[in-house]
């Protein structure tokens, strides 16, 4: 068993007994013993199977030293990006929960909040720093950050930091830490620029790959819901009337839609809040912790946001827009199928996603069970679809539409004048 074998110090032993974690994941058991022995690695894992603890453990046991050493006489040896201001403060709590034993110092740091908390953090003296990049480059900017004596470099979700054009300032930090270091990229799935930049930050690295993406995860119970898109609204608030849910979490494509589905359903007495990037901090962590303590039932995210968040126990899913990238669809099924737990996800497609649905199937290679047994449902088959699609008008390109309130400043091309040619 790896958490009671002698591979891991006691005090580390210690605090995995306390929080009940007995059995390691798959990718805990095929990387922690590959970093205590001090290779790179490049992990390809979705959210939910175990990554923080794979990396976290054998980073505090390579720091374990540092414990009697003075306070303000520590530099951060370890840095750890992590795409959203949620991820980092998880990250952050792990290390905490698992270096309890330890005299480690740790902080984490991100935009959307005042500055001065971290910096008086940072003055203090540190092993380990939690970090969102463009608070961070901001901080290093300003002399308040050195990472000179970086031994452990952690890139986590690094495909999320990708989409939310993150890449450039990564980059840029890279410049700032030792070449010489141990380097661990983590990433769900791996698109060509992410596999670029493992082959420029890693050193013959060991890569470990679970559960891969294009197989969900077989223990979540999944329903397909096919109904028009302006009953949606109407058909999640008939399954939380009539099925037992205990909480949710509902993905919305959009912050504006995900604060419309949040005001139809508290009109609606369904006591819910919202999670996306327009919140502030404080907002979005007391939506969080307010859902966690069972405050409310109901929290409807975006993606982005939703990207991190460990919540135990969530019973069901559901996937009010399907996303337009297939892989996403398993990374939403797989919030409520975390640490091995089983769930629910229903995911509801209007006549335009079908092609979608179509898409999500090809991907996992499974059959997504529809439900027709519900007040708003609609036919949906392949023939209609190609039909609607073949009938549907294609947009204009490069020309002024029929439209007499069309602006003049609208960008695109204009209608340049006629120059008559001179008579000879």
């Amino acid at each position: 068993m790896l958490f009671e074998s002698n591979l891991l110090i006691e005090p580390i032993k210690k605090a995995l007994r306390e929080e009940g974690y007995l059995t390691p994941t798959p990718i805990q058991e095929k990387a922690i013993p590959v970093l205590l022995e001090g290779h790179d690695i490049l992990g390809v894992a979705q959210t939910g199977t175990g990554k923080t603890a794979a990396f976290a453990l054998p980073i505090i046991q390579g720091l374990s030293d540092q414990s009697t050493v003075k306070r303000s006489m520590r530099s951060i040896q370890a840095l750890i990006l992590a795409p959203t201001r949620e991820l980092a403060i998880q990250i952050h709590d792990s290390f905490k929960t698992y270096g309890k034993h330890l005299n480690l110092k740790s902080a984490v740091i991100f935009g959307g909040v005042s500055q001065k908390p971290q910096t008086d953090a940072l003055a203090l003296g540190l092993d380990i720093l939690v970090a969102t990049p463009g608070r961070l480059l901001d901080l290093i900017n300003q002399k308040h950050v050195h990472l000179s004596k970086v031994k452990y470099f952690v890139l986590d979700e690094a495909d999320q930091m990708l989409d939310m054009g993150m890449i450039h300032d990564v980059r840029k930090i890279i410049t700032h830490i030792p070449h010489v270091r141990q380097t661990m990229l983590f990433s769900a799935t791996m698109p060509k620029e992410i596999s670029n930049l493992a082959h420029t930050i890693l050193t013959e690295p060991v890569k470990v790959e679970v559960t891969p993406v294009s197989s969900t995860v077989e223990i979540i119970h999944q329903s397909m819901y096919f109904v028009q898109k302006n009953n949606k609204i109407n058909l999640l608030m008939h399954i939380l009337r009539n099925e037992v849910i205990d909480s949710v979490l509902v993905f919305s494509r959009t912050k504006h839609g995900a604060d419309k589905i949040v005001k139809s359903l508290n009109a609606a007495n369904f006591h819910s809040q919202a999670i996306h990037g327009n919140k502030s901090q404080n907002a979005r962590q007391l939506a969080l912790q307010n859902f966690k303590d069972r405050k409310i039932r109901i929290l409807v995210a975006t993606d982005i946001a939703a990207r991190g968040l460990d919540i135990d126990e969530l019973s069901h899913v559901i996937i009010y827009d399907l996303p337009e990238v297939p892989e996403t669809y398993v990374h939403r099924i797989g919030r409520t199928g975390r640490a091995g737990l089983g769930g629910i996800s229903y995911a509801f497609c209007d006549p335009e996603e079908y092609g979608l649905f179509k898409d999500i199937q090809k991907l996992t290679q499974q059959e997504i069970p529809v439900n027709h047994n519900h007040p708003f449902a609609i036919r949906i088959d392949d023939k209609a679809y190609l039909e609607a699609k073949k009938d549907k008008p294609k947009p204009h390109k490069g020309k002024r539409p029929n439209n007499p309130n069309f602006a003049k400043t609208e960008k695109g091309p204009q209608n340049k004048p006629h120059k008559k040619k001179a008579k000879r």
